[in-house]
């Protein structure tokens, strides 16, 4: 067995095993969790890029677990289009965990969900077989109720429990479908899917009621307006140092494998030959785009308006695949490629800024962020790059993503769908901009804040609390806070160089759309041809 053929099983193994040390070392020792997850974290980068320079030099990589013919065993697929969310996943997750090393939540029990979650994760990017990605879907799902519940308050756990409940339905769509889709073909694998599912003697009634199925259920998990309302609630309730994770990662997994099932399972042309099935994804994706913005656009609290951005963002990743069905389009997927990766970025450094903030002065609403740019000018900087990239102002990786779809809708003719993205560009940058216009044109003032100052731990405390031993609560609750703030001991370089170089990324990606599209030429090449 080579040691490729090793490193694409061990990266979604090697978290999940490693999410049990963390607290059974923990009945014997003291803070071993952050050792835990730093080095599988660090482990799981270095592997990735690895593995990501091998299948873009030399093609797809596959590995069979336990040598089972596919029909009946566990397939693993690292392709070009899988490998683009591996590197996302590990380099945020890598990011996220320095930024809660000293921003919190930390605990053994953190450290457990946060190395679940990312181990879901990457067997929803690596997985060949429909079955075993309900399977990584409901890791990724349980992993993430369980973080979002860890936040302060029962709105946390009322949060949790609405996610857990939609999230359920969502699953149990999605399993419904491809009970169907097995029913009319016999397989699970999905490049057998593939070959079968064309075929005249299968049952094209059970194929598209399968695909009915896992279309509602990806609209859920990938927060589809009006099927998001999940989304806001799990956003601005869970923790700060969490919302960054699941922000970037767990709808865009999601999002990622509704696409790997268009492309590689049902396939363009059968999906494109099939009524209704382009102008339904169209529909969703370009309502959501819509709702979205329009959502964020009257939203006072910063996590919240985020939140709602991201409903109006994978909407429009859903629109692109619609595109793809209806015109065919290369262009679309490239794009839908892009967007996805530029958007966990994005969002991962714009909710660690947010959190940067909220430790620092205890900031939540868009009004609290007065005059930020003044007293954290690297942060408000950053947050602004971040802003204008997600509203497509050049040379942002937002922009490339949003050419890219616009250009395969004006080739394949879908006006409507190039008039949307115009449209939701203009409702994004009045959000961004009223969030800009707080932090560098209005004053600050002192305001009287109800949430506390201080990173919160994961037993309820503060996180400086924590790591010095002061157990006295009362000294951050209650105060007054001027938003120029004063209370920076929750902040350290680190975590404001992550959201630096978040932001840096961002301009990087924007100028390697040229690169994505070389990439992904092998794989769209298979695709549709």
């Amino acid at each position: 067995m080579s040691s490729v053929d090793l490193i694409i099983p061990l990266l979604i193994v090697a978290p999940i095993l490693a999410a049990t040390l963390p607290i059974a070392l923990g009945l014997r020792f003291e803070r071993t969790g952050w050792p835990v997850a730093g080095l599988t974290t660090l482990g799981l980068f270095g592997a990735a890029g690895y593995l990501a320079s091998v299948v873009y030099t030399g093609g797809e990589e596959n590995h069979t677990l336990g040598g089972y013919p596919p029909r009946y065993g566990i397939e693993l697929v690292a392709d070009e289009f899988s490998m683009l969310i591996v590197l996302l996943i590990t380099a945020v997750a890598t990011g996220v965990l320095a930024f809660t090393r000293r921003g919190g939540p930390r605990g053994n029990t953190f450290y457990t969900a946060y190395l679940l979650l990312v181990g879901g994760l990457l067997g929803i990017s690596l997985t060949g077989d429909v079955f075993n990605l309900f399977v990584f879907l409901e890791i990724t799902s349980i992993a993430t109720y369980a973080l979002v519940a860890s936040g302060d308050g029962p709105e946390a756990a009322v949060a949790s429990l609405k996610y857990l409940i939609l999230g359920t339905v969502a699953a149990s769509m999605y399993l419904i479908g491809v009970a169907f889709v097995f029913m009319a073909t016999g397989t699970l694998n999905m490049v057998e899917l593939a070959t079968a599912i064309p075929a005249p003697e299968t049952n094209p009634t059970l194929i598209r009621a399968g695909f009915a199925f896992i279309t509602v259920g990806f609209a859920v998990k990938v927060a589809q307006w009006p099927l998001h309302t999940w989304q806001p609630s799990a956003y601005q309730q869970a923790p700060d140092g969490v919302t960054p994770l699941i922000a970037a990662l767990v709808s865009t997994a999601s999002a990622y494998a509704f696409g790997r099932l268009i492309v590689t399972v049902f396939e363009v042309d059968y999906l494109a030959a099939t009524p209704n099935a382009a102008a339904i994804v169209l529909t969703i994706g370009c309502v959501s785009v819509l709702a979205g913005t329009v959502l964020a656009v009257i939203q006072t609290e910063v996590k919240r308006m985020l939140a709602y951005s991201s409903v109006s963002q994978f909407g429009l990743v859903i629109a692109a695949y619609g595109v793809v069905i209806a015109g065919s389009s290369e262009t679309a997927l490239i794009g839908a490629a892009i967007h996805l990766v530029g958007h966990g970025l994005l969002k991962a450094g714009l909710f660690l800024g947010v959190a940067l903030v909220a430790a620092s002065y205890g900031a939540r609403t868009v009004d609290e962020y007065a005059g930020l740019a003044k007293e954290r000018p690297f942060v408000a900087g950053s947050m602004a790059v971040l802003l204008f990239s997600l509203v497509g102002v050049p040379p942002g990786v937002g922009f490339v993503g949003k050419w890219y779809i616009a250009l395969g809708a004006v080739e394949s003719q879908l006006w409507p769908v190039a008039a949307v993205i115009f449209l939701s560009t203009m409702l994004t940058l009045a959000y961004a901009a009223r969030l800009l216009e707080k932090m560098y044109f209005t004053p600050p003032a002192v305001v009287e804040s109800p949430h506390a100052t201080g990173a919160v731990a994961t037993d309820g405390g503060d996180a400086d609390d924590e790591e010095s031993g002061d157990t006295d609560p009362t000294d951050d609750i209650g105060t007054t806070v001027p938003v120029t703030g004063t209370d920076t001991r929750t902040v350290s370089v680190g975590m404001v160089a992550i959201v630096v170089v978040a932001a840096l990324g961002s301009i990087a990606l924007g100028f390697a759309g040229g690169t994505f599209a070389d990439l992904l030429e092998p794989f769209l090449t298979e695709v549709f041809n």
